[in-house]
């Protein structure tokens, strides 16, 4: 049965929903190249971090549902000086069931909300595998994936849309 809410005490709209249905690790890599020399390293390492968003759209067996896949891509280098530390690679992806979303909606809803629900595991897995790896574990700071939306259109100069 589809939800619906009162408009005026009259006729229902359907709710816009967002329902995550899997959420996995795509592609995880992890080096450590000078082991076990770098992890006696004393000095503060610099530590760089990129992060990227990327979907698609999915098949849909639900009537007026679109269904994406959308992808949270970390990468993170420490160096000491211009010797790498270690490297990690993650892509950790989830498929998500956007139902009653307005057209205009979609991509925000996609490129914000979804790799905003998918971050705090994405975070677990870079702070396990670093501290897997011999090191503190690296906690990414949160991020603001709206600042990040609203760069990607500034510099597309258009909305994006997930692919």
């Amino acid at each position: 049965m589809a939800d619906v809410a009162e408009n005026n005490g009259g006729a229902g709209a359907p709710v816009p929903s967002l329902n995550v249905l899997t959420q996995y690790v795509k592609d995880l890599s992890f080096e450590n190249p000078e082991a076990p020399l770098s992890l006696t390293t004393r000095t503060q390492p610099a530590i760089n971090i990129n992060i990227n968003v990327n979907a698609k759209p999915l098949q849909s067996s639900v009537p007026n549902a679109n269904d994406f896949e959308v992808e949270l891509k970390l990468d993170a280098r420490a160096n000491d000086g211009d010797r790498t530390l270690f490297a990690i690679e993650l892509v950790y992806a989830g498929v998500f069931r956007l139902a009653n979303v307005p057209q205009e909606q979609t991509a925000p809803v996609v490129m914000i909300e979804c790799p905003r629900m998918l971050f705090p595991f994405a975070r677990q897995v870079i702070a396990e595998a670093t501290r897997n790896g011999g090191f503190p574990p690296l906690l990414v700071d949160p991020v603001d994936f709206a600042m990040l939306y609203r760069q990607s259109v500034a510099r597309s100069g258009a909305q994006p849309t997930p692919q």
